[in-house]
């Protein structure tokens, strides 16, 4: 909470010593009647990004009960329309920058969901304001930006909680109670799959110069990223699909789906990456060469070492663009295989476990293991499961640093999406080109197991690839270190 409030709630307390010299214990009800909430319970927020899922996010975290959203900050009017009409007593900014200078001292916390590229400098400037921050996934767009949000948590003592949702849900405990308790054995193996993209990829970026919108200030939705024209349908969605803006399917669902094996596995950093990516073809007889933007499809196969829960390295294997594992010999013909389009797989020495987006509706396989299945409750549930991953945060913020225990917060959310941006360094090692003494076009970074130095963040037998661990703001965007 910021200082101002500690001090008015000091100075309250003051008064209601001498007022109430009687009484060790001063009724809520007394206080302020049914409802009444003391300064110190009520976390003042701001929104940055309140389009689509920030709309979402300000709505569950106000259906906490104990939040009130005070601020709202979008590049486009368009997109903020909802959340300035469910929140009307909220003050309305375009530019975050403004909003903080201006209001800092009247907000203690601050949610983002913007597009990735942005992630990064708006949270660590709430952070170095001493406000908690609830950040949408992936919690940044490089490694880099990651381990600087990790550290400035630890740093600046606030609360966080990075948006991947399902990490509240009954699922990923129901994991982690099922393998400590020994049902599948020691995993050595993990598969996570999904059916995106579902917005275009592996194509060339557009030459058709289109009129900006008078809603969107577009100079401030490009923020961090280079100058340039506006294009149709980039925004509110499409942008994902691009370099200098998203971070692929790996960025979209990567945190949904590769939350339990961090969570179940306590997996850190990876020590190799390697990747083979699908090809968009001009027509039937050209493929494309598209590097501004990610591939159409895409599998990644990351190593870990060894952890307390595992008995050697792991293996994790990423599959995007529909392309999924082989169905597990367990798994009946016609059984559902993750939910469809997605789904995460542990494979161990003694059996497989499985379970959905959001590390939702966990099961043994063969599923005939489930019946009857009586396993002591390990880890405490979260309440309302991934709509609770809100007020779970709402509830820590008023708390305090440290003093509650959360799903997703930085220590956790910055090393899985490192893992995510370190899949993706190997996905865009396919696309780097050079021209050999014969000159003709190579791409030297396909077909290559990428071995990365995690404590100087740097991939050491590939350097052209580094240039994407961290990337080179535009002119007069700072990532503001201190």
């Amino acid at each position: 909470m910021n200082q101002d409030n500690n001090q008015s709630r000091r100075n309250f307390l003051k008064m209601g010593a001498v007022a109430t010299a009687a009484f060790t214990i001063v009724p809520r009800h007394v206080l302020g009647g049914k409802g009444f909430l003391a300064p110190s319970d009520r976390l003042i927020v701001a929104g940055v990004g309140v389009g689509g899922k920030g709309d979402s996010d300000l709505r569950l975290i106000h259906e906490s009960g104990k939040a009130e959203i005070a601020y709202l900050c979008d590049v486009d009017t368009r997109r903020a329309a909802n959340s300035v009409k469910r929140f009307p007593k909220a003050k309305f900014y375009k530019d975050w920058r403004e909003m903080y200078d201006k209001e800092h001292k009247n907000f203690d916390a601050v949610t983002v969901s913007t597009p990735d590229h942005n992630h990064a400098i708006q949270t660590l400037a709430a952070m170095q304001l001493r406000k908690h921050v609830y950040v949408q996934k992936p919690l940044t767009h490089d490694i880099y930006e990651a381990r600087i949000l990790t550290a400035a948590a630890k740093r600046y003592k606030v609360v966080t909680q990075m948006g991947n949702q399902g990490a509240s849900n009954d699922g990923p405990r129901l994991l982690r109670e099922w393998y400590d308790a020994g049902l599948i054995g020691d995993v050595h193996t993990i598969y996570a799959w999904t059916d995106r993209p579902v917005w275009p990829q592996g194509i060339p970026w557009s030459k058709n110069k289109a009129e900006v919108p008078k809603e969107l200030d577009w100079d401030l939705w490009l923020g961090t990223a280079p100058s340039k024209d506006y294009v149709e349908k980039l925004v509110p969605f499409n942008w994902r699909g691009w370099w200098d803006y998203g971070t692929g399917a790996l960025g979209d669902m990567g945190c949904h789906l590769l939350e339990t094996p961090f969570s179940v596995l306590n997996l850190k950093y990876a020590t190799e990456v390697e990747a083979s990516v699908g090809s968009f073809y001009v027509d039937e007889f050209k493929r494309g060469y598209f590097p501004e933007s990610c591939p159409p499809s895409s599998h990644v196969t990351l190593k870990f070492p060894k952890t307390d829960k595992t008995l050697g390295d792991v293996t994790v294997h990423w599959m995007d663009g529909g392309i999924q594992p082989t169905r597990p010999d367990e798994l009946g013909a016609d059984e559902m295989f993750g939910d469809g389009g997605n789904g995460t797989l542990f494979i161990g020495t003694k059996g497989k476990m499985m379970s959905n987006t959001y590390g939702d509706k966990a099961r043994l396989l063969p599923l005939s293991r489930n019946e009857n299945l009586n396993v002591a409750q390990k880890f405490a549930r979260v309440p309302n499961q991934a709509n609770g991953h809100y007020g779970q945060w709402v509830e820590g913020c008023i708390a305090g640093y440290g003093k509650k225990e959360l799903s997703s917060p930085f220590e956790i959310a910055g090393p899985l999406t490192e893992c995510l941006l370190m899949a993706n360094l190997a996905i865009r090692a396919a696309d780097v080109q050079k021209i050999n003494d014969k000159g003709k076009v190579t791409f030297p970074g396909r077909y290559r197991k990428l071995l990365w130095d995690n404590d100087q963040m740097k991939v050491t037998n590939f350097d052209d690839v580094n240039q994407f661990v961290k990337r080179d703001y535009r002119e007069g965007w700072k990532l503001g270190e201190k």
